[in-house]
């Protein structure tokens, strides 16, 4: 029980070096008062009885000691605690929205811009045990490739499995985004948060980006968006007669409208033209993520003086009446 007490002025403990100080007042005190006779033989004296009252003489100090030591504990204000914590309990969902185009077969990040970002996106993954997640996968369709799930499996072979080719090509950010927001619309959830990776301009689907950033806005999701590509130019494979080519592609990323849904959504836009940089993105959002969550703690503190106080006035009670009847004196 000790182990939950905590006191509100500890400092006040201090105060209880008054009774070792004052007890060691009371024995030179009592040295001091005893009458001195002398005596040419002791002998007489010695088998005296002694009586009860002189083994309890002390009695009275001893009880106004203790009470004093109680009074003092109490004013430094003992409390013990119940808490309450609810963090955690509903945790954070996350649907990863990725790009699946054709362009991000482009080799500016190694082996190339799909596969390094399944990688890093396994990785984070796996390093959050303990959000749902879920997978929609976009190009000039979209499809959802993993529900919301704790089944951190599903979604690390999903992102094994996933690869160009699997929907039309094309680049529809507008539908890949509002296919996610669905996917967290009715979350109950602490946080919810799409991560939208492209590498080119909304150029498909039927619904408007900015359209799309509006619906997340609505429904509370936090969008972050992250624009995959080098500057300038990107080595792209080519499929020619001749076998595969590499030939030299402009890298297009559609920035200001990545920021503005950002902005729009509680997020951040980042840029990734490595695979360092991508690595370094998604721990960013790691520790953004994780900040987001406030534990709160409800903590209830109750007050536990009041026994203290009642015991030491009882003390001093039964002090009072020994002294005004059993230990009564000639001076009293």
């Amino acid at each position: 029980m000790l182990e939950n007490i905590e006191f509100a002025n500890p400092k006040l403990l201090w105060l209880l070096l008054l009774v070792p100080a004052l007890v060691l007042w009371y024995v030179l005190r009592h040295k001091k008062q005893e009458a001195s006779l002398s005596f040419s033989d002791l002998n007489g004296f010695t088998k005296l009885p002694k009586t009860w009252k002189s083994y309890l003489r002390h009695l009275l100090f001893v009880l106004k000691m203790a009470a004093l030591a109680l009074l003092i504990v109490a004013l430094a204000r003992p409390q013990s605690s119940s808490t309450n914590s609810t963090s955690n309990i509903e945790g954070i969902d996350i649907v990863m929205a990725m790009d699946v185009s054709g362009s991000m077969l482009a080799r500016d990040l190694k082996p190339d811009r799909l596969t390094a970002a399944k990688r890093v996106a396994s990785d984070f993954v796996k390093d959050r045990p303990g959000d749902r997640m879920g997978l929609v996968i976009f190009s000039g369709e979209t499809f959802t490739q993993v529900p919301l799930t704790t089944d951190h499996g599903v979604m690390l072979n999903m992102l094994a499995e996933m690869k160009n080719g699997l929907i039309d090509d094309g680049t529809a950010i507008g539908d890949g985004l509002a296919t996610a927001i669905s996917r967290l619309k009715d979350s109950e959830a602490i946080s919810k948060v799409v991560i939208l990776l492209t590498d080119g301009m909304n150029n498909a689907g039927s619904i408007d980006p900015y359209t799309a950033a509006e619906m997340a806005k609505l429904y509370g999701v936090r969008v972050y968006t992250i624009g995959v590509g080098s500057y300038g130019t990107a080595p792209y494979p080519v499929q020619t007669p001749f076998g595969t080519q590499i030939q030299q592609m402009k890298v297009d990323i559609d920035e200001k409208l990545l920021t503005t849904i950002a902005n729009q959504t509680g997020g951040k836009y980042f840029r990734a033209t490595s695979n360092q940089k991508l690595d370094e993105v998604y721990q960013e959002i790691d520790k953004l993520e994780r900040s987001k969550i406030e534990v709160t703690e409800f903590r209830r503190l109750h007050e536990e003086f009041y026994p203290l106080v009642a015991l030491a006035l009882a003390l001093l009670l039964l002090e009072f009446l020994l002294r005004k009847t059993i230990f009564k004196t000639l001076t009293d």
